[in-house]
Formats: C-alpha cells, sequence, structure tokens
C-alpha cells in the first residue's frame, strides 16, 4: 500500500514540474510575428511535453512501485537424495528366426509360469544376450558354428 501511494505522489510531482516548465517557456518567449514558412514548420510544443511528461511519471511510479526482490535462505535439507538415474533408451527392432528356435522361447515360457513367475519374449531375449556377453569367444564361436544360416532379409510373403 505504501509502494502505491509512494509511486502516486511521484507521478504527480513529475507532471507538476513538467506543467510549471511548460508554463516559465510559455512565459520566457514573446509573442513574435512568424513567417509564413516558419509558421509551417513550427509545431505546437503542449501536447508533445504533455505526453512526454506522462510518459516519464508513469515509468517513475512503475519503478517505485516495483517490487522488491528478496532472496531467503532455505535451511539446508535434513537427508541429499541422489537425482534419479535416467531412464535407458530403448529401441526396436525385427529379425527372423526359425519356427524351432521361436518354439523354444514359448517353452520356456511355459517352464517359468509353472515355477510361479512370468516372463516376456523381450524378457527372454535380454537373459540371452547377456548371457552371451559372459561367453568368451571361444565359446561364442562354437555356438555360431552349430546354428544354420539363415537368409537375410525379411522371408517372402504368402
Amino acid at each position: 500500500m505504501a509502494r502505491t501511494t509512494a509511486a502516486k505522489v511521484a507521478a504527480k510531482l513529475v507532471v507538476k514540474k513538467a506543467s510549471s516548465a511548460k508554463a516559465s517557456s510559455a512565459k520566457a518567449k514573446a509573442p513574435a510575428a512568424k513567417s509564413p514558412a516558419a509558421k509551417k514548420s513550427a509545431k505546437p510544443a503542449g501536447p508533445a511535453t504533455a505526453a512526454t511528461a506522462v510518459k516519464v511519471a508513469r515509468k517513475a511510479a512503475r519503478a517505485v512501485a516495483a517490487p522488491v526482490k528478496t532472496t531467503r535462505v532455505k535451511a539446508a535439507p535434513a537427508q541429499v537424495t541422489a537425482p534419479a538415474p535416467a531412464r535407458p533408451r530403448l529401441v526396436r527392432d525385427s529379425f527372423t528366426m526359425p519356427e524351432q528356435e521361436y518354439a523354444v522361447l514359448a517353452t520356456v515360457k511355459q517352464a517359468c509360469l509353472k515355477a510361479g513367475f512370468e516372463v516376456k519374449k523381450s524378457e527372454l531375449l535380454r537373459v540371452g544376450v547377456a548371457l552371451l556377453g559372459r561367453l568368451d569367444v571361444g565359446d561364442l564361436r562354437a555356438v555360431l558354428a552349430s546354428l544354420p544360416q539363415l537368409k537375410t532379409g525379411r522371408p517372402p510373403g504368402e
């Protein structure tokens, strides 16, 4: 409330100064005979000065009425938590495999259900990739040699 009152007082002072300056400048100028060219180029000083005074008054009022920014000191939290780990980016891919190997996925899923837990095909494939990462190069080469070679690309449409 005090800021608003101070802003109004400042605005009134600026307007009073502008109007008194206008009056004193009008008194100082004696009416003189102007030539026709001077009359055309002369602009009335009144409205421009009043508009300028109003603009200055508004700026002053805003400056006075502007809220003062304060910073508050926050108490340190009792326990600092680590930021949540970023989610891994997921990648979609398609691949081709023989029906017999695909049937193994269904068999393993059924065995997991009998054991009391559910597993998805994508999880089974991820388990296989994790196990492949643990193999040494010699064992991996032996497993790859036992797999039949497949033609790359999509199978022909039926």
